[in-house]
């Protein structure tokens, strides 16, 4: 049973055009089925025994499941969902959304949230530990972080957040940070010539150095799905990193290599090297210039800087004697 469960789960969390109803829809069933038993717990028990499964989207039907739902609890459960992400996104928390939805999803079903603005603020401390540590002090919870962590980790690799497009209709630098983020937070993984498409082989995310880049540019979160729109990478250096603006999403390069800083003297890239996405410090010294890539937007701080580095200096005039 819970071998069956966790590969259905599996299977539609890959599948990128069954959107979020999907999600509450299984979610309400492992939660009417297992009870109180927590999912991250169930994913982990059965990972030793199913392995990670190959992943496949191909026709599949929930018919049997969503004739058998209770129907009360199904709304319930959107409803919660829904008003979790309201609340999130008031606060600015948008990217924390799924994580804190399979949080209630998974550890709440004995109990109820009376104060959902409270429950969020916890999730703006950028370190999910503390995140986990609150939890249990202020719910009396037994959350395991390394556990949770594990599985948020498997069941992130196989979806692309849909919270992390807070505008959708454009290539933003803001989104691009968010979306290096969630590449590293997920660990995706490294293969030459990918671009954050699941692996048939592997069965999780891969992506090269500058498929990191495109992946980006190349997913469109209307249709959840990778286009071609985007074969070449156009970047411009423009300087040491001691002239970079503090402004996320920019691009930093080593002569080989790009990264993508994300704001707080940290930078995100995929490495051969290394053999998945990595988190590193801007100033560790594997970086040496900043650049702007060419299909991303940038905010008015970093044309502004642009301009200025471009702008000869102007002698002053001599004073005559």
């Amino acid at each position: 049973m819970k071998a069956a469960l966790i590969k259905l789960f599996l299977s539609i969390a890959a599948d990128e055009k069954a959107g979020k109803k999907l999600w509450l829809i299984l979610f309400s069933v492992i939660a009417g089925l297992l009870g109180m038993m927590c999912l991250p717990f169930i994913v982990l028990c059965c990972m030793h025994e199913i392995g990670v499964p190959e992943v496949s989207v191909s026709n599949i039907d929930l018919t049997e499941f969503t004739e058998n739902i209770d129907k009360e609890q199904t709304a319930k459960l959107e409803i919660m969902g829904n008003v979790i992400a309201e609340t999130m996104a008031v606060k600015g928390l948008q990217k924390q959304t799924l994580k804190a939805q399979l949080i209630w999803l998974s550890f709440f079903q004995d109990r109820e949230i009376t104060d959902i603005s409270e429950y969020a603020d916890i999730f703006f401390c950028p370190d999910d530990r503390v995140v986990i540590n609150r939890l249990n002090e202020n719910y009396r919870l037994n959350i395991d972080y390394e556990e949770f962590m594990r599985s948020y980790t498997l069941i992130m690799n196989t979806t692309v957040n849909p919270y992390l497009f807070t505008n959708p209709e454009t290539k933003n630098s803001a989104a691009f940070a968010s979306w290096a983020e969630n590449a590293w937070v997920s660990g995706w993984g490294f293969d030459f010539g990918t671009k954050g498409e699941i692996s048939p082989e592997k069965h999780y995310r891969t992506t090269d150095n500058v498929g990191l880049i495109m992946s980006y540019l190349d997913y469109h979160p209307d249709e959840k799905k990778f286009s071609d729109d985007f074969d070449t990478l156009f970047y411009t250096e423009h300087g040491s990193l001691d002239s970079m603006p503090d402004i996320a999403g920019i691009g930093v390069y080593n002569g080989e290599e790009f990264g993508i800083y994300t704001g707080n003297g940290q930078v995100i890239f995929c490495s051969g090297s290394i053999g998945h996405a990595e988190k590193t410090a801007l100033n560790c010294g594997i970086w040496s210039s900043w650049c702007t890539f060419d299909a991303i937007e940038y905010p008015p701080e970093v044309r502004s800087r642009i301009e200025e580095l471009n702008t000869p200096e102007t002698p002053e005039n001599e004073s005559e004697g």
